[in-house]
């Protein structure tokens, strides 16, 4: 069980509505590097590690991507609220807005709709904590990309936020990579005279 805090990591206050950049960081949202599929990856490896430790990482980074996906949702839904049909024509997502309004739906920044498929669960603990590895990576370049494509200083500094997080991520899970590879390194045996 968990508690939850009822508010975001880092408040975030948008001040400018901006539906294309909305859907740009909504591929953090729904998307196959994003925070919805990263917490569904993270909780589900968990249930098949071989100890406590990486149990416990998997845990906590899982539910810490859960509340990474409500400030994302939180950042498209401040960057859209208000805005119209005309307003989301203008940006160029005016697609977005006939199936979705201003609703926040878990979809990649083309729009194609979130799928189960974009996780990894092997039962190899190996082989999904370098899948995380990778997963951590993607996610701060997809963070990378959205810095590039955004001038908002708002939305930048919640994005460099969530970006440091997946940096903290990475380091994490390659601790448990290294702990776990060491437990299975064959001990030697030294002779004594």
């Amino acid at each position: 069980m968990w508690i939850y805090d009822k508010k975001t990591q880092m408040p975030i206050h948008i001040r400018n509505k901006n539906p294309k950049l909305a859907s740009y960081i909504l591929s953090q949202y729904g998307g196959p590097d994003g925070e919805l599929s990263a917490s569904v990856r993270y909780l589900s490896q968990r249930f098949s590690m071989p100890n406590e430790m990486a149990k416990a990482v998997l845990n906590d980074i899982g539910t810490e991507e859960l509340a990474h996906l409500e400030m994302v949702g939180t950042l498209v839904h401040q960057l859209t609220f208000g805005a119209n049909a005309q307003d989301f024509d203008r940006h160029g997502v005016g697609a977005y807005y006939i199936d979705h309004a201003e609703g926040v739906y878990p979809a990649n920044a083309s729009g194609v709709p979130y799928t189960a498929a974009y996780i990894a669960v092997k039962a190899d603990p190996i082989a999904d904590l370098v899948e995380d590895l990778a997963a951590e990576q993607k996610a701060r370049a997809t963070y990378d990309n959205i810095l590039r494509m955004s001038d908002d200083p708002d939305v930048n500094a919640v994005i460099k936020f969530l970006r440091a997080r997946e940096v903290v991520h990475f380091q994490r899970f390659g601790e448990v990579l290294t702990h776990m590879q060491d437990q299975m390194r064959p001990r030697q045996i030294s002779m004594s005279t």
